[in-house]
Formats: structure tokens, C-alpha cells, sequence
């Protein structure tokens, strides 16, 4: 079966709390920086929580905006690429082969949601943090871009599960770190393909939008407007 996977970021539900950013490092081996490279504008994370302010003082709101690879149908990034190390793969997500990149960082130029990150060093984790490298993705080494999968590696684990059990994969089988672990479930994640999963549900929320959807990238990620009204 034909996945076509995709994520939903509620606004109404996301209060900024930054748990997607903690558990997506955790998940996906990205090292922690410290202050001095954050000031150089070297962060390293693969998803990222932007805040704006909506209205006027005193009625002034926060908003919030998480901000994953948009895992574009017509990616950008991918048409730039001198050596093909990011590319469609065959669920139709935009991957890497880190083995391939040489670093020129045309892909990070061409994203237009700026969610590609470049690894400047070969990070070292002290001990014990050492130990919570998991074994199911690389460290990757200095030079190379590096950017969201929708953990990837958890997609490829509920396929070897479901193919061994001889079944399809269910929804909610796959639960990509960030939404695992959203404290107010703004994100959700799913199968378009399934017609009856969640987020086949959601995304007829007329609430629904694309972030810069003028430019025809045609994003996997769909973000649901914060809603108006007394209290809010």
C-alpha cells in the first residue's frame, strides 16, 4: 500500500512549551549547541517554534508556530542538489542520504521555510548522555545539512512490524517524536491514504492552511487556525 503521510499542527492547541524541540533531539541524535554557537545563528534543531505577537498592548496574544520540513510535494530543495542526496523517497517524504551531502548548502538556500540546519562540527556527547544515542539513525558528521524526517526511522519500524504480524499499517501506528509528545496534542500525524485515519479527519477542518502556499510547494504539513472568540 501507497503512503501518503502528513502532519497537522493545531495553533488553536500549541502554548510554546518547546517539548516537540526536546524530544526531537532526543529522538533524532541532534547534539545540543550551548549559547556560543546559538549567538552565531548555528542552531541545531529540526524543528523550531517561532512566536509572533498578534493585536495591540494590553490585549496583545502570543502566537506560536511550530515549524518542521514541510516535506514538500514540489521540493525546492531537492532541484538544487549538485550530488542527489536529498530526494523523494518512496512514500513521497523529502530524505536525505548523509553519506552523499558535500555541504553546499543549495538546499538550505532554495527552502523557503528556512528548516534545513547546517552541522558545523563533529559534536561530542559526554558521559553518560553518550547513552542515549539511539541505535536506530546515525550520528552525523561535520558538513552535511540536516533536516526533519518525520522519524523516519519509526515509519520503517511500523512497516517491519506490520509486514511481519500480515498486516497493514494502522492508524496511530506511527507517531513521530514531536507529537508523541506534545503535552496539548497540537500535532497530529497520519496516512492521507487511509480515508478513514485522523488526519484525513482533520484536514477537512475549514480552519486548514499551507504556509506560503502561493509559491506551489505543495507542503505535508497543514496548520489549523487559531480560533476567535470570548476568552481567547
Amino acid at each position: 500500500m501507497k503512503h501518503t503521510w502528513a502532519m497537522a499542527i493545531d495553533l488553536d492547541r500549541c502554548t510554546g512549551c518547546g517539548a516537540c524541540v526536546v524530544a526531537c533531539n532526543a529522538e533524532n541524535n541532534i547534539p545540543t549547541i550551548g549559547e556560543t554557537e546559538a549567538g552565531k545563528n548555528r542552531l541545531m534543531h529540526w524543528i523550531r517554534v517561532n512566536r509572533y505577537w498578534e493585536g495591540e498592548f494590553p490585549e496583545a496574544q502570543a502566537v506560536y508556530l511550530p515549524m518542521p520540513c514541510m516535506q514538500c510535494e514540489r521540493a525546492p530543495c531537492e532541484l538544487v542538489c549538485p550530488v542527489y542526496a536529498t530526494y523523494h523517497n518512496e512514500d513521497g517524504l523529502n530524505a536525505m542520504v548523509y553519506n552523499r551531502c558535500i555541504g553546499t548548502r543549495y538546499c538550505a538556500n532554495n527552502c523557503p521555510y528556512s528548516v534545513r540546519v547546517f552541522n558545523w562540527y563533529d559534536y561530542k556527547w559526554e558521559k553518560p548522555l553518550d547513552e542515549q544515542l539511539s541505535p536506530d539513525l546515525t550520528v552525523r558528521s561535520r558538513g552535511v545539512m540536516e533536516k526533519c524526517t518525520f522519524c523516519i526511522q519509526r515509519i520503517r519500524r511500523a512497516k517491519e512490524t506490520a509486514a511481519e504480524e500480515g498486516r497493514e499499517i494502522r492508524d496511530g501506528d506511527v507517531v513521530p517524536a514531536c507529537a508523541q509528545t506534545c503535552p496539548p496534542g497540537a500535532l497530529l500525524f497520519g496516512d492521507l491514504a487511509d480515508p478513514h485515519s485522523e488526519i484525513t479527519r482533520k484536514l477537512k477542518d475549514p480552519r486548514r492552511f499551507r504556509l506560503m502556499e502561493h509559491l506551489g510547494t505543495e507542503p505535508r504539513v497543514v496548520y489549523l487556525k487559531r480560533q476567535k472568540g470570548a476568552g481567547r
